[in-house]
């Protein structure tokens, strides 16, 4: 076998990929769940401003880093400030509109998940308004770029935990990411 690929051979490792209407239909399976906060990952918590604004709920839960998926939009108010020195912190200033490039923050959050949880006793809560759209997307990206899950898997894996719907662009961005990371362990 030869080490050079035309562009046949890289179509043929992404035929594998679903569509986004096939990634839609497997995140509308299920019934949404109500609750502001869920646990997705061992020490990995996916949730909204409800969680992230209330200090004393992140110390019970022993939450030790915030990454914050709508930082220094209207709704959102978190900060290394707001935290203060026993949370690290780590804002993405995404918008959940289809439009936005939320594909810019994967390497970078997934690097901030990973070393957060490789401190021994660390908890990570990742957040955005909701905890559907923008922090589901991060959370999905960590998954694939760290753990070598594919996008599918990923998404199955969360909403084993919790209900998830990132708006089509980031579905459209992580599918992208998909594809690049099997491209890039075929090499």
């Amino acid at each position: 076998m030869s080490g050079a690929q035309g562009p046949e051979d890289a179509e043929a490792r992404t035929e594998d990929v679903p569509s986004l209407t096939e990634i839609e239909q497997l995140l509308n399976a299920g019934r949404p769940s109500c609750n502001h906060v869920d646990e997705v990952w061992p020490n990995l918590f996916l949730g909204d401003l409800v969680t992230a604004h209330n200090r004393f709920v992140l110390w019970k839960m022993g939450v030790t880093h915030v990454l914050n998926a709508a930082h220094g939009t209207t709704y959102s108010h978190g900060g290394q400030d707001f935290y203060g020195a026993t949370i690290g912190y780590y804002g993405v200033p995404a918008h959940d509109l289809p439009s936005f490039d939320i594909s810019q923050f994967f390497f970078s959050a997934a690097h901030f998940i990973h070393n957060a949880l490789n401190t021994p006793g660390a908890k990570v809560l990742v957040h955005c308004a909701v905890g559907v759209s923008r922090s589901a997307s991060l959370v999905l990206a960590y998954l694939m770029i760290k753990h070598h899950l594919r996008l599918v898997e990923a998404i199955k894996t969360v909403k084993e935990h919790r209900w998830i719907s990132p708006n089509r662009g980031f579905l459209k961005h992580l599918r992208n990411l998909d594809v690049q990371l099997q491209q890039k362990k075929h090499c």
